[in-house]
């Protein structure tokens, strides 16, 4: 397929992309990779042809949908452009992923910043409305306990709003990783080589974590749940946050073992979903795995 034609074949990608966020649901589905076409077009073409597609891209979008098309399409561009500008330097994967997760956290933050100065709108306001609102149409309907109270419908509206970092993280990772699983095969077929990730065998977390994560525990024990400081918001947060890693340690755990005893390339993988989806108790083996060396009870004689 000649350049040119991979180029157009994706800006139409990009713009379908942009203009799916009108339909409800398969927005965001399709936004996990809204990121993809951009850094393939970045790392694929000169900088100003890569800025005359976006024009066209964007131009069409705003035609269309107005300003949401500007929002969400300078969203996703950035970060894309910032991954597609590491790759063409041949960063390492994990440098890239972080550039990337960083870059998104940014936006995150800058837009709640602009929506409550510039606009004059608190996201986080509204979003505790609505729960609200969700709650009392819940109680009219008779589907909330009956001991169920105001103090508690605050409660409950104040930790998912203190447990918004964890869910921006985990976003912004998400994309990431996501981004790169597609992105990275697309470049090395048109000739741009791009490093990948350390094989899942590999990963191992560096000791500290284990003790780390002690002290984290130990202070969630410790700590008031119901404080409202920033111990309490951080260990909110935190806790998650590290159980998530150490699912991951344990992801890696498996491939390791499958790996020293020549299992089926489909066991790790099938391991590895009941980790995601029982994490509460498995990452345990992710905790163990980082914090004691048991891997050299399973490596060959």
């Amino acid at each position: 397929m000649k350049t040119g034609l991979r180029s157009v074949l994706w800006s139409a990608a990009a713009l379908l992309l942009l203009l799916s966020i009108a339909v409800p649901v398969l927005n965001v589905l399709l936004a996990s990779v809204m990121m993809v076409p951009i850094t393939v077009l970045y790392a694929t073409l000169s900088k100003r042809a890569f800025a005359l597609h976006m024009l066209v891209v964007y131009g069409i979008g705003i035609a269309v949908l107005g300003a949401p098309a500007v929002i969400i399409g300078l969203f996703f561009l950035v970060p894309g452009i910032v991954m597609g500008h590491m790759y063409l330097k041949r960063q390492p994967a994990r440098k890239v992923l972080t550039a990337a997760v960083l870059t998104l956290l940014a936006e995150l933050l800058l837009e709640l910043l602009l929506f409550d100065f510039v606009l004059n709108m608190s996201l986080l306001d509204e979003m505790q409305n609505m729960l609200r609102q969700s709650i009392d149409n819940l109680h009219k309907q008779g589907l909330m306990p009956a001991e169920w109270t105001t103090d508690l419908t605050n409660a409950y509206i104040q930790t998912i709003i203190h447990s918004l970092p964890m869910v921006f993280i985990t976003i912004a990772f998400a994309l990431a990783v996501i981004t790169h699983a597609f992105a990275r095969p697309a470049l090395r077929k048109a000739g741009v080589e791009v490093p990948g990730l350390q094989p899942a065998k590999d990963w191992m977390l560096p000791r500290v974590f284990f003790f780390y994560y002690i002290v984290v525990i130990l202070l969630d024990f410790i700590v008031p749940n119901r404080s409202g400081s920033f111990l309490t918001v951080a260990l909110l947060n935190l806790v998650p946050l590290m159980r998530l890693v150490f699912c991951i340690q344990a992801i890696g755990f498996f491939f390791f073992i499958a790996n020293q005893r020549r299992w089926p390339k489909i066991v790790p993988v099938l391991i590895s979903v009941l980790i995601i989806c029982f994490q509460q108790p498995l990452y345990l083996i992710g905790v163990l795995d980082a914090g004691f060396p048991i891997r050299k009870a399973f490596k060959k004689p």
